[in-house]
């Protein structure tokens, strides 16, 4: 049984938060093309490596484009967030 197979990203799509064609969320240096952040890209910096395509925020687990599909990595995925997070936030103060 494969629950999660198919991304619940709806939300996303009034959002400027770029999906694939299949709907799961691009992060990190996927958003890179030729080198460069997307349009509308913020920061003097290229994206972490799970923010979507909008600065401070972030995707985790199978929602995430090229992710692994597995519990563990999700969960790890979720405390790497966590430490982005508090990176954005210390050079966003």
């Amino acid at each position: 049984m494969c629950i999660g197979g198919v991304p619940n990203t709806d939300w996303a799509k009034d959002t400027p938060i770029i999906r694939d064609d299949a709907g799961y969320l691009i992060t990190g240096s996927e958003l890179l093309k030729a080198g460069h952040p997307p349009a509308g890209w913020t920061c003097d910096r290229d994206p972490f490596f799970l923010e979507t395509s909008v600065p401070g925020s972030f995707a985790a687990g199978d929602v995430r484009h090229g992710s692994v599909k597995r519990v563990a990595s999700a969960v790890g995925e979720g405390a790497m967030a966590i430490t982005f997070v508090h990176q954005y936030l210390e050079e966003n103060r």
